[in-house]
Formats: structure tokens, C-alpha cells, sequence
């Protein structure tokens, strides 16, 4: 039965108490908000403990009532928590420092608005072995292309992947899919699904403080990394039209003609094709000495030349750069031994156009780029990509705002 069919009931039998009722009902809400109980928060870990794991963090539920507000510090810092929907349980977001003395105060409230208010100091235990983040790539600040991935390396074997994946936070100006992949026990990759959206800033935050990679090692502090997207740059090189288009933030900047690999190879083992596919610059140099693999001084086939106006895309010795002669092969023919050639001017064009991360995509060549050659990690299915992942999952970077406004959308990868 309803609450309006109560109402109507002692009207039909003649009773005029319909009025009162309804006061009462008022004065007995009142009554009975009074009469709450009091609201009671448990902090997790109790008040006085000592040698508490750092990645069991600190959690706070409340009962008959619910979570007012939650203030964890130590360290001298203030430490970021998450509360839930309902309002009944809140935890750190992220692992505490090791051997550190926190306090943890928390009030909860009433039905009646009553506040109870709950304290528990205790200290975390002593890392006997640590592990720390020893590089990443990009460099702190270095305005990078729109396929730049992160790499992240880190001085001690990682046994616990899924703990420290999940303390890894990659921030932009605006969201992005991306995963994870790690690649040995030491390093973990991000690449995003697409390319990153130009003009955009990103950080990476590794929240290792306290995170247990491994049964003995814990990590012992944050390490923060930001840099910038610079403007988009897509080198399109097509080995059958010998022709490398250049598009910056969408449009059409320059064509170059260029000479690939010749193709074939020789008896020490050589290919000279030039690889297909989706390549990221991974550096440059303004000069590198390029020499013969496998083969000797005197021997057929021997070369060491020094070349100039350099663009590296590939581990197996694959540059964009100044043709160093046989300049009636460019833009007519292929020519090298597995480098692509470019006319002067238009070498140095692009060497000072250059970032690392910007996308070359070369087509026409039956040698096909390997994902884990260089920086080929666009070769790779999403889908493939992402089962890398520790907790085989993508993520959405998370928007940070002050985003510059792309003159064009992102360019999407095949992949």
C-alpha cells in the first residue's frame, strides 16, 4: 500500500485526524533524526602501528552514518585519496612512502548532521630493497613528434608488473588512449592508439613511493616527467614514385625527391631494401660515418663515407639523409644500400624540421619494418599491443586543461 492510500483511508471512515497526521509525521522525523546514532569512522591501519606496508595504503569506512572529510598526512606532504559514490569508504589513491610516520584524521556525519571525528597515527615499514626509475624517454622539456612514445626503465628487475603499471599516470591537455607494454622486466613502453594530438603538453607521473615491484623491493619516491607535442610532421616516402611528401599540422610542406634501398643484398648477409612502413625519427646528427657491414677494406661492396644532414629510423642502420652523390637516382630511381636519399636542399630542410617522434611512413618496399626494430611500435596491432599490458587494459590520459588548440584533428595511425 501507498503512503497517499494511508492518507485517504481515515477520510472514507470519517475520522478528521488527516491534518494531524501530517504535523506529527513532520514532528516525528524530527524526533527521530534527533535520536540518530552517532556516526562512527575505522581507520585502516589502526592508531599506533608500526612496520605497516607502504602499498596497503589507508582506508576509512564509516557506519551509521557517513564519511565527512579524510586528511592523511606525512612526509611533509598531504597524500591524495578517492571517495566512494556512496560515500561510506575512502582510500588513498596511491601507495605510501616507506618508513615514514603518518596521521590520518577523519570525520564522519549523522543523519542529524552530528560529527564524530577519528584519528590513528602509525609509521610504515622500512624498504630493504629498493627500486627507482632510472631513465625515460623524452628528455625533461624537449618539444617531440606526435608518435613519440615513453619509455620508462627502471634500475631493478620488476616482478610485480600489474603494481607498478598501475602507478604509472600519463597526463595531457587533452585525452588520449594509450597503453602500457612491457618489454622486458626493466622496461614498460606507453604509445597511444592514435598519434598524440599536436601542440599538446604531457607528464608522466610514476607514483613509485611505496609500491611493491617485487617480493623485497619497494619504491621510495615519485618521479615526475613533462614535455610537449610539438607541431605535427608526416613524412609520406613512397620508393615507387621516389617522392617523400612532407605534411606539417595537416598540410603539405614540401616534396623532396629521394632514393631508397636498391634492393637484393650480398653474400655477407647485407639487405638493402629499405624497410616499409611506420617509422618514428629517433634522433639526428649532422654528420655520421657510414660503413660497410660485414665487409672489409679492399673487399667488393667496401664503403666509408662520411654523410651528412642525418635523421635516424630504424636500429638496422636506416637514416633519412643528404645523398652523398648519385644524385641523378633521386627522384627517378633506388640507389642505396638501404638508407633513403634526399636532395641537398631538401635534406636540410628536413633535418631542421626534424623531432624525435615524428612519423615516417615509407610504402613500396617488400622488406617490412619489425615493431621492435628502432622505435616501430606502430607496426604492431592495438589489439596485440595493448595484451602487453600488465593489466591488459588501454588507458585515458588524464586531462589536464590549457590545451592549445590543434590547428588540425590528430592523424590517425593504421593500427
Amino acid at each position: 500500500m501507498t503512503w497517499s492510500s494511508r492518507w485517504f483511508a481515515p477520510l472514507a471512515a470519517g475520522v478528521l485526524l488527516a491534518p494531524i497526521a501530517a504535523c506529527s509525521s513532520s514532528g516525528n522525523a524530527s524526533q527521530s533524526a534527533a535520536k540518530a546514532p552517532d556516526a562512527a569512522a575505522t581507520i585502516t591501519p589502526a592508531n599506533g602501528v608500526s612496520k605497516v606496508r607502504p602499498d596497503k595504503g589507508v582506508q576509512v569506512t564509516a557506519s551509521s552514518g557517513e564519511i565527512d572529510q579524510v586528511t592523511v598526512q606525512g612526509g611533509g606532504r598531504t597524500v591524495e585519496g578517492v571517495l566512494s559514490a556512496d560515500k561510506k569508504s575512502w582510500q588513498t589513491k596511491w601507495t605510501l612512502k616507506p618508513g615514514t610516520a603518518y596521521t590520518v584524521t577523519a570525520t564522519a556525519k549523522n543523519a542529524g548532521g552530528k560529527v564524530t571525528t577519528a584519528t590513528s597515527k602509525f609509521t610504515t615499514m622500512k624498504a630493504s630493497s629498493t627500486i627507482s626509475v632510472s631513465d625515460v624517454t623524452p628528455r625533461a622539456k624537449e618539444t617531440v613528434g606526435i608518435g613519440m612514445p615513453i619509455m620508462i626503465n627502471f634500475d631493478s628487475p620488476v616482478t610485480n608488473k600489474a603494481a607498478v603499471e598501475k602507478a604509472l599516470e600519463v597526463r595531457s591537455t587533452k585525452p588520449v588512449e594509450g597503453a602500457w607494454r612491457w618489454i622486458t622486466s626493466q622496461e614498460v613502453i606507453f604509445r597511444t592508439k592514435s598519434y598524440w594530438p599536436a601542440h599538446t603538453s604531457v607528464s608522466v607521473v610514476a607514483h613509485m613511493a611505496g609500491v611493491r615491484a617485487s617480493s623485497k623491493s619497494y619504491g621510495t619516491k615519485d618521479f615526475t616527467r613533462t614535455f610537449k607535442i610539438g607541431a605535427s610532421h608526416i613524412a609520406k616516402v613512397s620508393l615507387k614514385t621516389h617522392k617523400s611528401k612532407v605534411y606539417v599540422d595537416g598540410r603539405l610542406a614540401k616534396t623532396i625527391p629521394v632514393s631508397g634501398g636498391m634492393g637484393g643484398g650480398d653474400s655477407h648477409g647485407n639487405d638493402f631494401r629499405t624497410t616499409s612502413g611506420i617509422h618514428l625519427a629517433m634522433g639526428k646528427l649532422p654528420e655520421v660515418w657510414m660503413t660497410s657491414p660485414n665487409i672489409k677494406k679492399g673487399e667488393s661492396g667496401y664503403y666509408h663515407e662520411l654523410v651528412l644532414k642525418d635523421v635516424q629510423i630504424s636500429n638496422s642502420g636506416e637514416y633519412l639523409h643528404q645523398s652523398p652523390g648519385e644524385y641523378q637516382c633521386l627522384g627517378h630511381s633506388n640507389c642505396s644500400h638501404g638508407c633513403v636519399r634526399q636532395s641537398v636542399a631538401g635534406a636540410r630542410w628536413f633535418f631542421n624540421l626534424s623531432l624525435r617522434g615524428d612519423v615516417i611512413n615509407i610504402t613500396g618496399s617488400t622488406r617490412k619494418l619489425e615493431w621492435n626494430n628502432g622505435w616501430g611500435f606502430y607496426q604492431m596491432p592495438w589489439k596485440t599491443w595493448v595484451k602487453g599490458s600488465a593489466l591488459k587494459r588501454s588507458v585515458t590520459t588524464v586531462a589536464t586543461g590549457g590545451a592549445t588548440t590543434p590547428t588540425t584533428p590528430p592523424a590517425a595511425s593504421p593500427n
